[in-house]
Formats: C-alpha cells, sequence, structure tokens
C-alpha cells in the first residue's frame, strides 16, 4: 500500500513564495517518477513539474524561471518562487512507478493580488 501526503500550501500575495513538500511512502522502494500538478476552479488538472529518480526535470512552460522541483528519495519538494495569482490551484503530488500513479489529497494554494 502506498501513501502520498503533501504540505505546505496556503495564502501568499503576488510575487510571494511557497515551499511544497510530498512524502510518499509504502510497499514501493524508490519511485521512478514524482511530480506535482494543479487544477484550478473549472479546469483541468495540469503539470507543474516531474523529477524522475535519476534528476531529470521537467517543467510546465507557464512557471519555468519561477518554480523548482527537487527530489531526496520519496520525498519531492516544489520551490515556488515569483507567485502570480493565475498559481492559484489546489496542488497534487504525484508518484509513479511500473506503470502504476499514486495521489496525494492536494493542498491549496492561493495568491492574493
Amino acid at each position: 500500500q502506498v501513501k502520498v501526503v503533501e504540505s505546505g500550501g496556503g495564502l501568499v500575495q503576488t510575487g510571494g513564495s511557497l515551499r511544497l513538500s510530498c512524502a510518499a511512502s509504502g510497499t514501493i522502494f524508490r519511485f521512478n517518477s514524482m511530480g506535482w500538478y494543479r487544477q484550478a476552479p473549472g479546469k483541468q488538472r495540469e503539470l507543474v513539474a516531474t523529477i524522475t529518480s535519476g534528476g531529470s526535470t521537467n517543467y510546465a512552460d507557464s512557471v519555468k524561471g519561477r518554480f523548482t522541483i527537487s527530489r531526496d528519495m520519496n520525498t519531492v519538494f516544489l520551490q515556488m518562487n515569483s507567485l502570480k495569482t493565475e498559481d492559484t490551484a489546489v496542488y497534487y503530488c504525484n508518484a509513479g512507478s511500473s506503470g502504476r500513479n499514486y495521489w496525494g489529497q492536494g493542498t491549496q494554494v492561493t495568491v492574493s493580488s
């Protein structure tokens, strides 16, 4: 059984920073890929950033240069700087291994102007 738990969301003003954390635990020794997705009200869930077990990263164009994903074994972090109101969303952590994807419950990030 796998458990994925996010933390670190909250309310911040435009231009501010937040750091999200996500810990995946359970029967899988090391997840091949971990990442962050987000879903704003009325919109589909979209990729924010991913990182493989080898450290390769991928970012959505909208967050390049502002967000940084990092990882320590099965814990993944998302450092978010220069936040914009359009970054407001529920952020979900994803952990993938052997074709299976595991999701956290989500953490709310709200950026106010």
